[in-house]
């Protein structure tokens, strides 16, 4: 023990504040001796503010510890633009001192950390040059190279902390022992008592983040622990392609096009996109809300399943809870199946779900089309889409601590032959072999056993997914109501264009519940932003509503068919929507919605064309019996059934004179009206509808009226084979119209023929005047 006179003495070394720096040796000897311990550097006064005070130690039981070389010559390879100077000795000798930029110290020496001690070379002479062999190793940080982004604290904390937890107990020991003996000069104490986040953070206080991972494969080397030190490299080479990949989706998912011409800008997708409504089951039927009719459930009668966000579709409570490795998400035509997988793909660029997949590949069947007709393997499509994986090792796509999720968008749009009962096996992902092979046994569950895969389809295709794969599925309803009115607000900038907009729609019940759909809140979209943009805001609205459907079915059986089959020529196109009107308008008459595989029959077209190509149809199942499954077909909605009844009463007319309604009315009503031929249609069609009580007939009504306009007429004239005089006809039609409202006594008929009239463009306070 000391006395009073030599504490004293002690703590008045170089005016040192505290008894604790005097006993480290912290501080200048009053005599301007050094110990041998110190001939190379000068230590200099430890800063008060975090002064720990005397710290007693039991060296009693340590091992011994030889002291580490000193820092510069541990670091003299991380220095990225170094330079010398000759520095004169008291003897009059000289040596020759690296001076290193000071970042090229760890972070401690760089920032002057208080727990750290910072070291400041002093010149030894010639005869003091030669010491002991270093046995740290070297840390070598790469010339003229920038930091990847994706090396950050908080990953390397991650890193190293997951990278010392494989380690057992007595391996956690060696450990910090030899980080002791190795750099004691970054330990004030010995880290044995350290726990291990302790420890990671006392690392990455004093070094950099390269330098600590460099110092953690050094040490874990020494001990023998070479896998982990693969492992480490791994996690690493994972981050780097991961950052590179989200940058890559980012571009690619982040950003929506309008589709308008006069636009030309791209807009952030978080600021367009709106919450749809998934379905937690499936099979529910179309929607089947009606402005005048009530419809039968068409459905499978099950219970209606609740709402499932896009952060729920691969959850980690899902993956717990079941061993399911498959989903399907089916939804009709145009109902957001591709907006809720961009929604996905960004919420996990954002680490706000799907995060226990390490790696998330979209691989639209739209882009895998190219790989058609070629010999290729998995691996190579990976990295052909997307580059930045040519980093990762085959067995990165097969460890168990690095899933992946595969998205498959639209797989309706794959035409290959789905055969899973004699298609070859494949496993592996580095085999050269053909697409359909490739998707066939990822569908199978034969390829990437350890992935996750979610695929998107409309309905109809399900029926290849094999009856022995577990898989579940969900259906993509489109818009509630409320998100209806929230997707023109995001849509539109200008909120005086948002009211004009969302006042229009409410204007009519039919557009109100056909804006479930997000395709056709679009086509709304673009039109009023059409008119807005070349007639301004205040510019009228179009009252019908003809054109919207007329704008919907042409972008079903032209743009969104084009992904799924070949182009059709007019002909082609005008014999399809015949068939299928006749369908629609011989159902119309009978009160059915629901197509049976005898009416396919009689239609001549195939159930596919209508569903999978052209969108226009949907399948379910139902359940009448409790161990019998019906499939049922039936158009997206009912309105468009009526469209295409309309439509193929107006194109009969048009090309071949045809009056489809002279045989039901049985003469009843000819030759009552004279005038222009076209009328015949109308006067007959006007006086069926009249005859149904149900309301049937009524939307039909109005859409064959609103084919008329020269709008409509602009957009059907590829089907049209010869022209009529239309000007003459609405005005005619018109006339038509008062008169009956006139002649009618049922209010409920007349409320539907005051909308014919605004089909027609004409105002309904000018038929009641007339």
């Amino acid at each position: 023990m000391m006395d009073d006179t030599e504490m004293e003495a002690v703590a008045s070394l170089s005016g040192s504040s505290s008894i604790g720096e005097a006993v480290s040796g912290r501080g200048v000897n009053p005599q301007g001796e050094s110990n041998e311990d110190d001939e190379l550097y000068y230590i200099p006064e430890r800063r008060p503010s975090l002064d720990l005070g005397q710290i007693p130690m039991d060296t009693g039981q340590w091992p011994y510890v030889g002291r580490g070389p000193s820092p510069a010559m541990s670091y003299m390879s991380l220095t990225t633009s170094g330079s010398s100077v000759e520095m004169d000795d008291e003897d009059g000798s000289f040596t020759r001192v690296e001076l290193q930029r000071t970042d090229s110290y760890s972070s401690c020496y760089s920032f002057d950390s208080d727990d750290c001690e910072k070291r400041t070379p002093k010149v030894k002479s010639k005869d003091e040059t030669v010491s002991e062999p270093s046995d740290t190793p070297e840390l070598v940080q790469p010339r003229n190279e920038s930091r990847h982004p994706s090396l950050t604290v908080s990953f390397t904390f991650k890193a190293i902390s997951n990278t010392l937890g494989r380690l057992s107990e007595g391996d956690v020991m060696r450990f910090k022992t030899m980080l002791w003996r190795r750099y004691p000069q970054s330990f004030s104490t010995p880290p044995q008592g350290m726990d291990k986040v302790d420890l990671v953070d006392r690392l990455l206080e004093c070094y950099s983040l390269e330098v600590s991972l460099q110092i953690t494969k050094a040490v874990l080397e020494e001990i023998g622990h070479k896998r982990l030190v693969n492992y480490l490299q791994s996690l690493c080479i994972r981050n780097e392609v991961r950052h590179d990949l989200c940058e890559t989706l980012k571009r690619k998912y982040g950003e929506v096009c309008e589709d308008l011409p006069m636009q030309e800008e791209k807009r952030q997708f978080d600021d367009v996109f709106t919450n749809l409504f998934i379905s937690s089951t499936c099979d529910n039927g179309p929607n089947i809300e009606h402005e005048v009719m009530k419809i039968e459930k068409l459905d499978s009668n099950r219970e209606a399943g609740s709402s499932v966000s896009t952060k729920e579709i691969f959850s980690t409570e899902r993956l717990v809870h079941s061993n399911i490795r498959l989903i399907l998400l089916t939804g009709v035509a145009g109902s957001g199946k591709s907006m809720a997988i961009r929604r996905l793909v960004l919420d996990w660029i954002e680490e706000q779900s799907q995060q226990h997949s390490s790696f998330l590949f979209p691989l639209p069947f739209r882009e895998l089309k190219q790989f058609e007709g070629s010999r290729i393997s998995l691996l190579e499509i990976i990295q052909t889409l997307y580059p930045e994986t040519k980093k990762l090792r085959d067995e990165d796509y097969k460890c168990e601590d690095c899933p992946i999720m595969f998205v498959f968008d639209g797989l309706d749009e794959y035409s290959g032959k789905l055969d899973f009962e004699n298609t070859e096996l494949l496993g592996d992902l580095t085999d050269l072999t053909t697409l359909n092979i490739i998707v066939v046994n990822l569908l199978r569950g034969r390829l990437l056993y350890r992935g996750l895969f979610l695929v998107t389809t409309r309905s109809q295709v399900r029926r290849a997914i094999p009856w022995d794969t577990h898989y579940d599925e969900i259906e993509v309803r489109g818009f509630c109501d409320p998100e209806k009115d929230e997707f023109f607000k995001r849509r539109f900038k200008d909120p005086d264009q948002v009211a004009r907009v969302i006042a229009y729609i409410n204007s009519s019940k039919t557009l109100r519940i056909m804006c479930h759909l997000p395709l056709f809140c679009s086509l709304v979209a673009d039109e009023c932003l059409r008119i807005f943009s070349e007639q301004g805001t205040q510019a009228e609205l179009p009252r019908s509503i003809t054109y919207m459907y007329t704008k919907l079915v042409l972008a079903l059986i032209r743009q969104h068919r084009a992904f799924r089959a070949p182009d059709r020529n007019p002909e082609e196109e005008r014999d399809f929507l015949m068939k299928l009107g006749k369908l629609a308008f011989n159902m119309l008459e009978n009160g059915q919605f629901k197509i049976t595989r005898s009416d396919w029959k009689d239609t001549g077209i195939s159930d596919e064309e209508a569903v999978i190509n052209s969108g226009l149809c949907t399948q379910y199942v139902t359940k009448p019996f409790v161990l019998f499954h019906e499939k049922v077909f039936s158009f997206i909605h009912p309105t468009v059934q009526e469209y295409l009844a309309a439509l193929y009463a107006f194109l009969s007319f048009t090309n071949q004179g045809k009056n489809i309604f002279e045989q039901q009315l049985r003469g009843k009503f000819k030759g009552m009206f004279k005038g222009h031929k076209a009328m015949e249609l109308y006067k007959s069609a006007v006086d069926r509808s009249l005859l149904c009580e149900d309301g049937k007939l009524d939307i039909f009504l109005r859409f064959l009226f609103g084919l008329s306009l020269p709008t409509n007429l602009e957009l059907l004239q590829p089907f049209c084979t010869s022209p009529l005089k239309w000007p003459s006809l609405i005005e005619d039609a018109a006339a038509l119209i008062r008169k009956r409202t006139r002649e009618n006594q049922s209010p409920g008929r007349n409320d539907n023929l005051q909308r014919c009239l605004e089909e027609l463009g004409v105002l309904a306070s000018g038929a009641v005047s007339s």
